[in-house]
Order: structure tokens, then sequence, then C-alpha cells
């Protein structure tokens, strides 16, 4: 007799509570990418910055975010997921506060590219999670209700950040994610586990493209740059350095 199939792994806590803490800490990713939009003119004028220089506090973000992205499936198999979802997390939360204690816009800048490789991380981990969670004919749900915070936190990110720089100070749109981070990576701890075919997977060892990487991270951050930049004669150099790494790449 042919033996029967193994019953697919699920997780030991119910599924839409683990919904809900991904989709948190997603949330709190997303709404940084807007946040910070309408408190520029603060900023600048706190820090002694240019308005032109100040829109550097969204290009940096968006350029470390992009640059983790795609590189995260190589941090899961190195890290595994709970555990890199976990130091996403904090990473994020510990650099936000940096960013709002900053005492210039050089620290700022870099607190900002610190929080960006950190949550470049936190998206692509919540979907990965919330589909090894939920059996097969209920993932479309599950995702459906993580769709709502991804297209929610982009919506509600100006007029919270607008709210909070007119009432309190600028910085606090960064500190807000020290109570929300550390809630999400106390909820993860206890309730996100790593299905058993990645312990397997990183059990089984990994070779690592360091060439691929570098060329990855610039042209994947000069793109960025070159995309947010692009009324300005300064994207040239971008776009060449963006177009040397894919050409060698597709070789």
């Amino acid at each position: 007799m042919r033996g029967a199939a193994p019953e697919p792994w699920r997780p030991p806590h119910n599924p839409w509570l683990i919904a809900v803490v991904v989709s948190l800490a997603a949330f709190m990713e997303v709404l940084d990418t807007s946040i910070a939009n309408v408190a520029l003119p603060h900023i600048a004028g706190d820090l002694g910055a240019s308005n032109n220089e100040s829109t550097w506090v969204l290009t940096t973000y968006l350029v470390a975010n992009a640059i983790v992205l795609p590189i995260s499936g190589w941090l899961v198999e190195l890290f595994g997921r709970k555990r890199f979802f976990m130091v996403c997390i904090a990473f994020f939360t510990l650099s936000s506060v940096l960013c709002g204690v900053a005492p210039s816009l050089g620290l700022l800048l870099v607190a900002r590219v610190l929080q960006g490789a950190g949550g470049g991380g936190l998206q692509p981990m919540a979907q990965a999670i919330l589909a090894d969670s939920f059996p097969l004919e209920r993932r479309g749900l599950a995702f459906a209700v993580y769709g709502v915070t991804a297209v929610c936190a982009p919506a509600l990110g100006p007029t919270v950040g607008g709210w909070i720089t007119d009432n309190y100070s600028w910085r606090w749109i960064f500190w807000i994610n020290l109570p929300v981070g550390l809630l999400a990576l106390a909820l993860v701890l206890r309730l996100v586990q790593d299905p058993p075919y990645l312990g397997e997977r990183r059990r089984g060892g990994m070779r690592v493209d360091y060439i691929g990487f570098a060329l990855l991270t610039l042209g994947v951050g000069a793109l960025q740059i070159m995309l947010d930049k692009g009324q300005s004669v300064m994207i040239i150099p971008f776009f060449v350095n963006f177009g040397e790494p894919v050409a060698n790449l597709c070789v």
C-alpha cells in the first residue's frame, strides 16, 4: 500500500493572529515611505538645510530599501526567516529613534539609510510568513488583509505626518515607531515560527556571489537615485552606473 501523504506544516498559533502581527510590522515600514513628505520644510528649517537638501531624507530611505529588498531571500537562508524578520524590526525601530534625535541633516541621512535597510526586509518577510501560515484556499483572503495595510499606509502617511508635525515636532514622526516596533518584535518572538523546510535549506549550505551583490547594490541604488532626481542633471552619472552593472549581469 502506498503511504499517506504527510500533513503540510501549520503554525502552532492562530494564523489570523500571525497575519495581524506581520501586517503591523509591514504597515510601520510602508508608512515611513511617505510620513516625512510634509515635514521636509520643518526638517530643513530646524537643521539649517535647504529645501533641496532635505529631499535626501526621502531618497536615502528609498535607496537603502531598494537595495535590501532583492537580497532578502539570501539573508533568510543565512539567518533564518524569523530571526531575519526580528532583526529587521529591531534595526528599523532603533534607527527610527536615531532619526528622531539626529542633530544635523548628515546624521539624519545616515539614520535614514539604516532605517531603509532595516525596513527593506519587512514586506517580503511578511508575505512569505503569510504564505506559509495559511492553507492554499485561504491565502487570497490573508493577502487581502495584508493588502489593506499596504494600500492605506502610503495614504495615511502625509496626513499623520502633517498632524504630528503641526501639533508636536517633526521628530515624533520617527519616535512613534518605537512602541509599535517593540510591540511587533515581542509578538513575532512569541507567535511566529519557521517552517521545517527552511532549516533543511540552511543546513545544505550556500554559495555567496559577492560580485553580484556589489553590482546589484550599485545598480539598484543608482537607479533609485536616478528616478528620484529625474529633473536634475546629476542623474546622468547615476544612469551610467545603473547601466553598467545591468549589462555585466546580463552577459
